[in-house]
């Protein structure tokens, strides 16, 4: 199915048309006595009544006429279109739709608690109503399904810098999200305009775990970035000192130097250095 737009004139038109009918059966009731053409006259009046329709500010309404697409009525106002025919009600308005909170695992099998919104509109009012069977529950089963299954691509939380996460990269999961539900709302006539996260965290049952674990990776990372950093130092202090030949030092003293170093940068207090002043005696 595809909208196509359907036949309609002003509605304003189409009632001055009835009252004209209605005037004439009037007219030839009481002036020529044709009971015939009085009747006739209502029944085509009573006919085009019938194709009378109001259509609200972003709305449409689907024309169908025994069964067969005539069209769909965008233009708000008063019209008159094909009479006997069944007139459905669209919604145009951007609405969204909240999702609950959705229990699934991570990538790494972690369960976790994922909600999210969407924001949609239909742009295609004929297979709103045609191509499924309910709108506005095809969205919200799809919008879950989509959201459990973006969940199921990527973990949680890691401290890689090149590994997309659920909680430290919201707008790509949201932009992954939004193409994924586009695909899946197609075939309803909906344009998905915008999802996010709105929840987003690991299941109470191992909550505490996984805060332990959060921390102790935190640990790791923060210390593997310090010893990074001064092995760096130690190395640039060794080689600015041979190269401005500030002193000469041998290998061991080479190691002392370093070790001392690393302990001082390393240590999570601050380093207190021994002062050797030499012997009294």
């Amino acid at each position: 199915m595809k909208e196509t737009k359907a036949w309609y004139i002003n509605g304003f038109v189409g009632i001055l048309f009835i009252i004209l009918l209605l005037g004439g059966a009037a007219f030839t009731l009481l002036t020529q006595q044709m009971i015939g053409l009085t009747a006739l006259l209502v029944a085509i009046a009573l006919l085009l009544a019938t194709g009378i329709t109001i259509v609200q500010p972003n709305q449409a309404k689907v024309i169908t006429f025994f069964g067969r697409y005539l069209g769909s009525i965008r233009d708000s106002g008063l019209f008159l279109t094909v009479p006997l025919t069944i007139r459905q009600t669209v919604s145009l308005r951007v609405r969204n739709f909240n999702s609950s909170k959705l229990k699934v695992n991570d990538v790494e099998g972690n369960p976790i608690e994922i909600a999210a919104v969407i924001v949609f509109k239909v742009i295609d009012s004929a297979k709103a109503i045609f191509d499924v069977d309910n709108y506005e529950e095809f969205v919200e089963i799809q919008s879950e399904t989509a959201i459990r299954h973006v969940a199921t691509k990527y973990p949680y939380d890691t401290f890689e810098d090149d590994q997309i996460t659920l909680r430290g990269n919201a707008d790509v999961v949201s932009d992954v999200l939004t193409r994924e539900l586009q695909e899946r709302l197609t075939v309803a006539g909906v344009e998905v305009i915008e999802a996010r996260l709105t929840h987003l965290a690991y299941s109470t049952e191992i909550a505490s775990a996984m805060l332990q674990r959060q921390q102790a990776a935190a640990i790791l990372a923060a210390r593997k970035k310090i010893v990074e950093g001064a092995v760096s130092m130690a190395k640039m202090a060794i080689e600015q000192l041979d190269n401005e030949g500030i002193l000469e030092l041998d290998e061991e003293r080479k190691v002392n130097m370093v070790n001392n170093l690393m302990v001082a940068i390393i240590s999570e207090r601050g380093a207190q250095p021994v002062i050797n002043t030499g012997s009294l005696y």
